[in-house]
């Protein structure tokens, strides 16, 4: 028997790895000290890419890899490094996927390799080629960013990598594309997916004052009383990180989505509602009139939207909180040039229950 299949995979019982991985926060909160793998992976790649010339330099970068560039042959390619002690092997989901976006003429970067075996090495690794843009956050805080016709822009290309429809819901299961070369969630419901560790992180987030009692049990009911909407025939790709942090470009192309190691099979409005945890209504309208142009909105898009947006806001406030957000400036990328952590945190429990609102009321998006 496969020593892999006699433990339960660290994703299979996750709702949102950064916050539900058994190593809780791993790369959110502590340091990161690249030179510690610096040694071992330049090792890997040089075996990989055997007749070439690699060299290696850390990227910097604030989220939960550690990040390097790697000079092959003269030419600049990107290396990720996943090194949780849960030995997560998703970084090979994640490239599968993005070779599936680009197979549909949508803008991602080509995987060059990638090994989660830990066979050689105590991390998983992927190369992926260096796109040359900045992120559109990033484009966004220098004030160079056309917002509404960049949302229209990506709505346009959520509703186009919904084609792809995997099977089953919730991560997808790497055992299974190993085996089969395909995708697989892990759960055969989608409320499976979406009820797992709710309770946990309401009373977390009650626990560490972010919520009152009423408020969580608000939201509780709220879920609960709209729960038929979870009722799926079938799910959808859904990036679940979809953010300008993770779409590269200009300020007026987007040249690449990128960080899809959080994906699922799961509900049509997801992503849509992603970008309702960081922008308002104008935002949202053009987005979903670029969705629109290429599919149908689904029945009870509204709700559907704003369920959610609540679902996601209550992880992302469990990450803020966890992880320390609302004590960072705004150096970091999460937080607008002139913002506080503070005002991060008074904006997170207004989108939160603005959720619960326009849930409750099927409220027009466009009122976010």
């Amino acid at each position: 028997m496969n020593a892999r299949s006699i433990v339960p995979h660290p994703r299979a019982g996750i709702y949102y790895w950064k916050c539900d991985r058994p190593a809780t926060f791993h790369g959110t909160i502590e340091a990161r000290c690249p030179e510690v793998c610096l040694a071992p992976l330049q090792e890997a790649l040089s075996e990989r890419f055997a007749n070439s010339t690699v060299t290696l330099r850390p990227a910097g970068g604030q989220g939960n890899h550690i990040t390097f560039i790697a000079d092959i042959d003269g030419v600049d390619y990107f290396v990720r490094v996943e090194d949780g002690p849960e030995h997560d092997d998703y970084i090979e989901v994640e490239s599968f996927i993005l070779g599936a976006v680009r197979s549909i003429g949508l803008p991602a970067p080509r995987v060059l390799a990638v090994d989660a075996s830990r066979f050689k090495v105590p991390f998983a690794w992927q190369v992926m080629e260096k796109v040359d843009a900045p992120d559109l956050n990033e484009v966004l805080k220098k004030g160079a960013l056309n917002l509404p016709e960049t949302a229209e822009k990506i709505g346009r290309t959520i509703a186009q990598w919904q084609t792809i429809q995997p099977e089953g819901y919730g991560p997808f299961n790497p055992e299974i594309l190993r085996s089969d070369e395909r995708l697989q969630g892990f759960h055969a419901e989608y409320a499976d997916y979406f009820f797992l560790h709710l309770d946990r992180h309401l009373d977390m987030l009650t626990v560490r004052s972010f919520l009152d009692h009423a408020d969580a049990e608000k939201i509780r009911t709220a879920i609960e009383t709209h729960c038929d909407l979870l009722n799926l025939e079938s799910g959808c790709l859904v990036h679940k990180d979809l953010a300008l942090w993770n779409i590269l470009g200009t300020a007026d192309e987007i040249l690449a989505f990128i960080d899809w190691d959080d994906s699922i099979s799961g509900d049509p409005m997801d992503d849509l509602s992603l970008l309702g945890c960081f922008h308002d209504g104008d935002v949202l309208a053009r987005a979903l009139r670029g969705y629109a142009a290429v599919r149908p909105l689904p029945p009870e898009y509204r709700r559907r939207f704003w369920l959610h947006l609540l679902r996601n806001m209550i992880v992302k406030a469990v990450i803020r909180v966890g992880a320390g957000y609302f004590d960072r400036d705004s150096s970091f990328f999460l937080i607008g040039s002139g913002s506080t952590g503070a005002s991060l945190k008074t904006e997170t429990h207004a989108r939160l229950m603005k959720a619960v609102d326009g849930l409750n009321n099927n409220q027009e998006i466009e009122t976010i």
